[in-house]
This record gives structure tokens, sequence and C-alpha cells, in this order.
């Protein structure tokens, strides 16, 4: 059994931004890896295949992570997020997409607002060192330039150290993802 080199590159970083967006537990990422490894390379044992992926990824992250300094920018993040939640706004983490993000919206009461991300938005800023936020009303809506809402959130990324700006109806935090992991 063979695999190219090609889908052997995908499944190794599938595996590399499963582990290290520090979201996804043991059982979700061997989910997510025994589905790609069944679809893209089906004459392969997943079974077998899915430990060795996670094992690398988590091996190159352990040895990278010692090298990090205490404060991480998604440290900051987190400190920023808690914050917002503080400040009355619905704060959804790692989600699969904004359907979900808008039922917590919903269920939340009179909330200020939303901020989010999605999983794809965490390995974007694993590979890509940016990470995309949505801003919303509690009516849904993005916000627009020069809200307060949106000055007041790009005012604290900021300030904590992560430069963000609003490009195009999200916000773009530039961060080099580095978030602690146990698996």
């Amino acid at each position: 059994m063979h695999v190219d080199e090609r889908t052997a590159r995908e499944l190794r970083g599938l595996a590399r931004v499963l582990v290290r967006s520090g979201y996804a537990d043991h059982a979700t990422i061997t989910a997510a890896l025994t589905e790609a490894v069944q679809e893209d390379a089906p004459s392969m044992d997943a079974a077998s295949l899915v430990p060795l992926l996670i094992g690398e990824a988590v091996m190159d992250l352990d040895a990278e992570a010692a090298d990090w300094p205490a404060t991480t920018d998604p440290d900051r993040l987190e400190v920023v997020l808690a914050e917002l939640e503080r400040l009355g706004l619905v704060v959804v983490r790692y989600t699969s997409d904004h359907h979900a993000a808008r039922q917590a919206l919903e269920a939340a009461g009179d909330p200020q607002g939303l901020v989010f991300f999605t999983d794809t938005d965490v390995w974007h800023a694993v590979d890509f060192g940016m990470l995309e936020l949505k801003l919303w009303h509690p009516d849904t809506a993005n916000v627009a330039p020069g809200e307060p809402l949106l000055e007041d959130v790009l005012t604290l990324l900021n300030e904590s150290g992560l430069p963000s700006v609003y490009d195009e109806g999200r916000i773009e935090v530039t961060l080099t993802w580095h978030r602690r992991v146990t698996l």
C-alpha cells in the first residue's frame, strides 16, 4: 500500500493544523484524519496511519514549543476574548461555521454582539499567521468601518500586541499561532 507524495503531504498538513489548533481533542482529530485517509487514500489502513500522523504532528509541535515565549499570541488573544465576553459580547471559538455561531448568539439573550472564528480560520492562522475574526451586531449584521463596536474590538486587539485591521467584512489579526496543546 502506497500513498502518493502529494496525498501524504496533504494528510500530514491536515494532522499538523488539527493538532496545532489546540481546540480539537484527540477523538475529533482522529475522526477527521480517519475520514481524510478513507477519502484520499482508501488503500491505506486508517487505523494504522492516523496514529502515526498524529504522533508526528505532536512530536513536531512539542519540539518547537520548547522555544516559545512564556506568553504567546494565542494567550493574548484569549485575554482579549475574555474581556469581550465580560463586556457582553458572545464569543464563539473554533466553530464549524457561521450557523453554529448564530445559534450561540440567539441563545444568549441580550448580547452586545458576536465575535467568532471557525476551525478553518484557525488552520489558516497556523499556516499563514493571520486569524480572521467575524464581528456581528446582535441582529447578525456585520459591523462596518467607523462603528464604535468595531473600533473598541480593534483597540483591544492592537493594545494587546495583536496587530489588527478591518478588511472586507472581517477583522484580520496578525499573529503567530503558538497555542500550547495537550492531547
